[in-house]
């Protein structure tokens, strides 16, 4: 997209869905779990199935692309698949209602994603998912208000912070840069875990100093902020503290949130993450294969909903380590020429 650089080698309705019925986990008629290691992948939905997809805040990217995705599913298995989207609180939460069977696909920031097989971080025993694939980048997107006296992280000390829904990648992220910075989460900032639209509110009535937000580009809420608000708000630059969030976990690396994005007036250096897209171990092979094989077939589709799914890639759909691949996926990958 015009104005992102990197420096790295319409969906269905949407419903919050209330319980794992609903979506046909856990191996129950028309779900899409069940116990089929030793069984040929064909990539042929046979059965009438449903699947969940948990996404993310409703004015965030996972939103938009997970619903695209929901959308395209049923097309490009001749009815047998069908896929409903969720709006959910994103990375972290996703992975725990994705194991407990609510959802059967869940988009996951890569950090998120890698503690959860290592049982790390915000998981406290390893979690059975796999990938189907890395797909887009995320950017970490750090906006302050121009009132607010905030020049770098470290001087969020004593601010009104959003820090991203509980239990999101975004807050994790947050917390990290935080910690980076010098900063106690917990005691030396006035954390708000706010989802986006509140966040984007509290930002236009001034009763945020400034927020965290891990998205592709553009994300809506964003978008929105800066054309109502554009002269009231800017991004900050965290790149300052790669070096110790690289150590944290490689999966942190240098980005630039380009001026076309949001029509500012320059490019604004910036932390990426990749996202990949994850399942339960347990998940029936075929439909695994059927819904890897519909995300890079309908990839124009999902960039139509929203321009971040351009970055979607064969070339990068296999560098999910140590996070590992579902063997429906490794089949529809192969099928596809991803190396």
């Amino acid at each position: 997209m015009s104005g992102i650089k990197l420096r790295l080698g319409a969906g269905v309705g949407v419903l919050a869905l209330v319980a794992a019925g609903t979506v046909g986990c856990g191996g129950k008629q028309g779900g899409a779990a069940r116990d089929d290691t030793a069984s040929e992948v064909t990539c042929e939905v046979t059965r009438d199935t449903r699947v969940g997809i948990a996404t993310g805040n409703a004015t965030g990217v996972y939103y938009v692309v997970g619903n695209a995705l929901a959308g395209q599913l049923s097309g490009a298995t001749g009815g047998r698949l069908t896929g409903t989207a969720a709006e959910t609180g994103a990375s972290v939460q996703n992975v725990e209602q994705l194991v407990a069977g609510q959802y059967d696909v869940a988009f996951s920031l890569f950090d998120t994603a890698v503690n959860a097989v290592q049982g790390k971080g915000s998981f406290t025993a390893a979690q059975p998912v796999e990938a189907l694939a890395r797909i887009y980048d995320n950017y970490t997107q750090v906006v302050v208000r121009n009132d607010a006296g905030i020049a770098s992280v470290a001087d969020m000390k004593g601010k009104r912070i959003s820090t991203g829904s509980p239990k999101s990648g975004t807050e994790v992220i947050a917390n990290r840069l935080f910690e980076a910075a010098g900063l106690d989460p917990a005691k030396d900032v006035q954390a708000q875990r706010l989802d986006l639209t509140k966040t984007v509110e509290g930002m236009k009535d001034g009763s945020i100093d400034g927020f965290f937000w891990s998205g592709g580009l553009p994300t809506g809420g964003v978008t929105d902020l800066f054309t109502t608000a554009g002269d009231q708000v800017r991004f900050l630059d965290v790149t300052p503290l790669l070096p110790k969030m690289a150590e944290l976990n490689p999966a942190y690396q240098a980005g630039t949130i380009g001026r076309d994005a949001y029509r500012t007036a320059a490019d604004t250096p910036t932390i990426v993450v990749p996202n990949v897209l994850l399942v339960r171990k347990d998940l029936d092979a075929d439909v695994a294969c059927a819904i890897t094989r519909t995300v890079f077939e309908k990839k124009d589709a999902l960039a139509q909903a929203n321009p971040a799914a351009k970055g979607i890639s064969l070339e990068n759909a296999r560098r999910t380590d140590p996070v590992p691949l579902h063997r429906g996926a490794d089949k529809a990958l192969a099928d596809l020429g991803a190396r």
